[in-house]
């Protein structure tokens, strides 16, 4: 009698789990994963993207620049034209979220990174040290302010439309720092022109100003007869082209008929 050994097979390898924590700390969700890579090969160098650049020092974040965010003169104008220590460096780490928020946004074209020096720092930076920002707080960060302007609310029309108040009897009151936000909203300005002229950073604006939608109190301007857009071309109507001999075939043809 032979007696026939079975073996059983070796259970499959676990597929690896991603560490929620460790995702975190890397500012896992998307943001940039060229400025991950970056920040793991300690570059430097300059980050363009369509709405901004970031400056990079040994891996981590030294300045922004945004196109929608007031930049760091904008934002000193309140602290005199000779700011102490603290408020300069506040000032820069203001400027620089702020400006990074932008510059992170979804884009529709890849980013460029030019290896070299990380920027050369005068004017304002240059009267303090620059405090570096690790990428993943910066990431972090930018995907706290994401989802707080959402649940706010989830219209983002109103971050860059001109704005309105519509017609409304009993606004709700609002704090000092919105009322100021709402008597510059005549329909022209947008919520970066409002920041701008209050010396405030644009990201705190657009809090205010979607606050100010969720109560009914300000709404994007509805575009002009001049901004909208062309109504769509009409069909072209066809026209029947009448052949002389099927005329007279018809008429051959009626009258064979009648007979």
């Amino acid at each position: 009698m032979t007696t026939v050994r079975t073996t059983t097979p070796a259970p499959p390898p676990r597929l690896p789990v991603r560490d929620k924590a460790a995702a975190l700390d890397r500012g896992w969700g998307g943001v940039s994963p060229m400025l991950t890579r970056l920040a793991a090969e300690r570059a430097t160098g300059i980050l363009v993207r369509e709405r901004g650049t970031l400056h990079l020092a040994d891996g981590q974040v030294v300045h922004a620049e945004s196109p929608s965010a007031p930049g760091l003169d904008t934002l000193l104008t309140p602290h005199g034209g000779d700011p102490a220590p603290g408020a300069l460096e506040l000032c820069h780490l203001t400027a620089l979220y702020d400006a990074a928020y932008f510059t992170l946004a979804p884009s529709s074209t890849p980013g460029r990174f030019r290896y070299g020096s990380a920027v050369g720092l005068d004017g304002p930076l240059a009267l303090g040290a620059v405090r570096p920002v690790p990428v993943a707080a910066l990431e972090r960060e930018t995907l706290r302010r994401r989802d707080l302007l959402h649940r706010i609310w989830p219209d983002p029309t109103t971050d860059e439309a001109p704005l309105t108040r519509p017609d409304r009897v009993g606004a709700p009151p609002c704090p000092a720092r919105r009322r100021a936000v709402l008597a510059r909203v005549d329909g022209v300005r947008t919520a970066l022109d409002i920041a701008r002229e209050l010396g405030r950073p644009a990201f705190h604006t657009l809090v205010d100003v979607r606050r100010l939608a969720a109560a009914g109190v300000v709404s994007p301007r509805p575009p002009t007869p001049a901004e909208a857009p062309p109504p769509p071309p009409q069909p072209l109507l066809e026209t029947e082209v009448v052949d002389p001999h099927i005329t007279l075939l018809k008429r051959l043809r009626d009258a064979l008929e009648a007979l």
